[in-house]
């Protein structure tokens, strides 16, 4: 086996643009991460109320479903470098807000709500924007090892970033969970800042809804990228069982509190594991069928998790199915950028965040009614097997997805 091509391709770290980026936004990543349990652990503090905590997520759907494909829009049209710039100084700033309100001697529930939804739209606006940069800083061989890259930190972040936060709003309080995430973008701007301007190639429609639609059209036909949607969308939607970990782990592991959190973190810990032995990614031709035999795995993992009755079986099969995940991520968003022209990546990078950001939340719905109807192992078992299932059936209604060659670009 040749090693060098297993571990993570570097490559990517020698481009001083890319690198300068790459280090800005870990370090901005890991800040938002910690900050990510602030938010609902106030809710709750300030309440008692689990709703209020759960309708968090419903804060944060709502700009989900359109601003990204507004972001996608300005992105083409606009100077990338600019929209991000913008977009990193938005998320700052309501940082900056957050931590007004917690240090206040009531913070204020409604402002989480209002600040929650703001930082989600924020992030949403830019993230079309940043994701179709790497790009215009890399050569098209390399995209592969890029999007590994970033997946690096991602994973890294969410792993550490919450227990950080955990432990840092239990010596030192909320408000400081805050002022670091506010303190962490400052890297995030200054790296930014030095990053050439990203202009269009050609000419582009001005942001509006016709533009948004020109994305949408842009799919007509092409299997190659209908297909990494419809994978995707069928993964999340039945082999997503996440709201179901805490019933899992006090009635069926008899855990605590603490299981539920190692639940949770498992698929980013195997994510990351798999980050950095992603270097093959980079030689693969057949992203299609990769991508089709790795969501195939993510499902028959989650298939085998529906049967575990203690910890250890249980989070390596999520840690599986985590790394199953991010390789058939990396594949996705690599075959994303090579098969949409620049003057489109933005609004098709909008149309797949919305797609990956609101598709979980309707695993959450399956999965939740289907336990309560059935039983917690008939839910996750029959949702893994139905990931399977549904990925055997859209490759074979979209050959020209699973023939995909990176070679040829077709």
């Amino acid at each position: 086996m040749n090693w060098r091509r297993l571990h993570v391709d570097t490559r990517p770290l020698r481009r001083r643009d890319f690198r300068n980026l790459w280090l800005g936004q870990m370090v901005s990543t890991v800040g938002a991460e910690i900050a990510v349990v602030a938010v609902p652990f106030q809710v709750y503090k300030l309440t008692g109320s689990t709703a209020l905590v759960g309708l968090l997520g419903l804060a944060s759907l709502v700009p989900l479903l359109f601003v990204p494909l507004v972001g996608g829009a300005f992105a083409d049209a606009l100077d990338r470098r600019t929209v991000v710039l913008v977009t990193e100084t938005g998320l700052a700033a309501v940082s900056v807000l957050f931590l007004v309100n917690a240090l206040l001697p009531r913070p204020h529930v409604w402002a989480l709500f209002v600040l929650q939804s703001l930082a989600v739209a924020v992030y949403s606006f830019g993230r079309p924007a940043l994701a179709s940069v790497a790009p215009r800083l890399v050569p098209d061989e390399e995209l592969a090892a890029a999007n590994s890259l970033t997946s690096v930190y991602s994973s890294l972040s969410s792993v550490a970033g919450p227990a950080l936060g955990g432990v840092i709003i239990a010596t030192a309080g909320v408000p400081w969970t805050f002022g670091i995430d506010a303190a962490t973008y400052a890297a995030s701007l200054l790296v930014i800042g030095w990053l050439p301007k990203l202009p269009p190639l050609e000419d582009v429609d001005r942001p509006s809804f016709r533009s948004i639609v020109d994305g949408f059209r842009f799919l007509k036909g092409r299997q190659a990228l209908i297909g990494i949607f419809a994978v995707d969308t069928n993964a999340m939607v039945f082999g997503m069982p996440s709201a179901l970990f805490p019933a899992i782990a006090l009635h069926r592991l008899h855990g605590t509190a603490s299981t539920v959190g190692y639940l949770y973190a498992a698929p980013y810990a195997g994510a990351l594991a798999c980050s950095l032995l992603s270097g093959w990614c980079s030689h693969v031709r057949r992203m299609g069928l990769g991508i089709t035999v790795m969501a195939c795995l993510w499902g028959a993992a989650i298939a085998g998790f529906g049967f575990t009755t203690s910890l250890w079986p249980a989070l390596l099969l999520l840690a599986v199915a985590g790394g199953a995940d991010f390789y058939s991520a990396v594949l996705r968003s690599t075959m994303l950028l090579r098969s949409t022209p620049d003057h489109l990546r933005g609004r098709l990078l909008g149309i797949e965040f919305m797609q990956v950001a609101s598709a979980p939340s309707l695993g959450d719905l399956e999965a939740g009614v289907l336990a309560s109807l059935t039983s917690l192992r008939f839910s996750i078992v029959s949702g893994g097997l139905a990931c399977v299932f549904g990925c055997v059936v859209t490759a074979l209604a979209l050959p020209k997805f699973l023939k995909y060659d990176a070679g040829s670009d077709t």
